[in-house]
């Protein structure tokens, strides 16, 4: 697998060197180091140059347009989503991590995280822990717990799934063309990482797919964040707004309905909006008007189908087979659109509910008919 990660950056040579420095001494070191430069008026180009990164300049301000175009850059498309000019020296990557400037890697942190995407095709990405290298000492665990498990929690609640983590994380190639014309880019006031997630927790909540957490993997990071010049409030406003721009869809109860843990709200009647997961299906190449051969080859999440991408298992699961995550305690979605299982009831009234109306009344004819 091709790895290459990206760093979005403005102003912070001098965390970014040794941002570099800890993704040079790697066990496994990426094939491809993408710099971002967000309009850096500092030495940030000289340094990323100096290391060997390849250097893409995003001119609009923000973390979010900026990590966008280092996806983009990385998978090989162009800002309107078209596979870049052939041939080039930069072959897409099939899997792209994500660290910011103040990031230090552990050394094995390529190669747990391309293992952990490699072992289990259901992983769309995978984020980890992370510890304050800079804090006081004597309380650089304890802020480190609070900060960062607070964050794991708190908005892992109301994500329905684990989140996803910027300074930390990897993720495959078609997740990312998955969504891209989906996040919200442009925004300035939101928090880019939370909007991904988002984004591929719609996948999750559709079981198409899962966003991973790796507690045993432990990145250093600045505790910059906690300062309070750097306004915690607008912290909380743009973590607040990344749900709120989603509407309906990013509110939590929306998507605890949607992920619906063990079957509860299925059995009281409660059917989540069909919107989203629909909107998800048409994204895999799945259309109200497609056959249902189209429809169980496009379930796999993907609009494409590189090498990095193993059957998804939910196409192999046998009628009344746990999915593995089941197996293993994590929330799992229960939705069974394979055509085998229309004869558990739960089975078939969840799908009907994700899709369009007029779709639905297509599938709900097609099942009477059999």
């Amino acid at each position: 697998m091709r790895v290459s990660v990206v760093v979005p950056v403005r102003d912070d040579g001098a965390l970014l060197d040794a941002c570099l420095r800890s993704l040079a001494r790697q066990t496994r070191v990426p094939d491809e180091v993408i710099v971002v430069d967000n309009g850096s008026t500092d030495d940030t180009v000289e340094v990323a140059l100096r290391h060997g990164a390849r250097v893409v300049t995003e001119p609009q301000v923000g973390i979010a347009a900026a990590a966008s175009t280092g996806y983009d850059t990385a998978a090989g498309v162009g800002p309107d989503g078209r596979p870049a000019a052939s041939p080039t020296p930069h072959p897409p990557a099939d899997l792209i991590g994500r660290v910011d400037a103040d990031s230090v890697l552990p050394r094995t942190w390529v190669a747990d995280l391309v293992g952990t995407l490699a072992d289990d095709a259901d992983v769309l990405a995978v984020s980890t822990n992370a510890r304050f290298y800079d804090a006081p000492v004597g309380v650089e665990r304890l802020l480190s717990a609070l900060y960062v498990g607070a964050y794991h929690l708190v908005i892992g609640a109301a994500l329905a799934h684990w989140p996803l983590f910027g300074s930390t994380m990897m993720m495959r190639r078609t997740a990312w063309l998955d969504v891209r014309d989906e996040v919200h880019r442009h925004e300035t006031l939101l928090h880019d990482d939370m909007d991904l997630a988002l984004h591929l927790g719609d996948r999750q909540l559709a079981g198409r797919g899962r966003i991973a957490y790796r507690r045993d993997v432990v990145t250093g990071i600045s505790a910059r964040p906690l300062d309070p010049g750097n306004a915690p409030w607008l912290r909380t406003y743009r973590a607040l707004h990344s749900f709120t721009v989603h509407g309906t869809d990013g509110l939590p109860w929306s998507r605890w309905l949607r992920a619906d843990p063990a079957g509860l709200f299925t059995r009281l009647g409660w059917a989540p909006s069909p919107v989203v997961d629909a909107r998800a299906a048409v994204s895999d190449g799945v259309g109200p008007d497609a056959d249902r051969a189209t429809v169980d080859a496009g379930r796999g999440g993907a609009r494409d189908t590189p090498a990095d991408v193993a059957p998804h298992d939910e196409r192999h699961r046998q009628p009344g087979q746990e999915r593995p995550e089941a197996a293993r305690g994590e929330v799992a979605d229960r939705v069974v659109v394979a055509h085998e299982d229309r004869g558990v009831d739960e089975g078939v009234a969840r799908p009907l509910a994700h899709l369009p109306q007029g779709a639905r009344g297509e599938a709900e004819g097609d099942r009477q008919h059999d």
